[in-house]
């Protein structure tokens, strides 16, 4: 969490941040000093969901964009000047970037809907059935982005009622871009 904070930190045009609500689910060690950010910190009483953490720090936003990051992700440059203007110019619920490991290799966050013979694949073999593009694509139009990072626009968002908090941790993010898809928001 610290080097995304960082990361964020380290960003230009922060101005386009305008904050981060950083749950901390289970108790932990919290010495955040990122006197740059406007970092709110939320501690849970209790542990909670994905789904629920991140419906509740929607709750608490202001903003007319809602990001969900997940702790590990680093950021080699500002995504976010690109991804705000594609998500007005294209009209969408949801974008996300490409995510690559450490070595540069695309990983499998941008993935086709579950079916019943897909799960299978992925019990057996332990693989999503993914979208293979080349880096010079510049936009692809998936069934569903993996939630370690996804943008929405904030009405969007309420559109669909956020994230589902009868899931626990696996497939809220196929179902909210199911929903999106649903609700005629496209996600790219």
């Amino acid at each position: 969490m610290k080097q995304l904070l960082g990361d964020l930190e380290a960003l230009t045009h922060l101005d386009l941040i305008s904050e981060i609500i950083l749950t901390l689910n289970i108790p932990e060690k919290n010495d955040f000093k990122f006197d740059s950010l406007p970092l709110r910190i939320v501690i849970n009483d209790n542990p909670k969901g994905f789904a629920a953490n991140h419906n509740a720090a929607f709750k608490l936003s202001q903003g007319n964009y809602f990001c969900v990051l997940n702790p590990d992700i680093r950021l080699i440059d500002n995504p976010f000047i690109q991804l705000i203007t594609h998500l007005n110019e294209l009209n969408l619920g949801m974008i996300a970037p490409s995510i690559v490991d450490a070595n540069g290799q695309f990983e499998d966050s941008v993935r086709k809907f579950p079916t019943f013979t897909r799960l299978l694949k992925r019990l057996f073999f332990g693989k999503h059935d993914v979208y293979h593009f080349e880096k010079k694509e510049k936009m692809v139009y998936p069934d569903w982005v993996g939630g370690m990072f996804m943008l929405f626009d904030n009405k969007a968002y309420q559109a669909v009622n956020g994230f589902d908090e009868q899931y626990f941790l696996y497939y809220e993010d196929v179902d909210i871009c199911l929903r999106l898809w649903k609700a005629g928001l496209a996600i790219a």
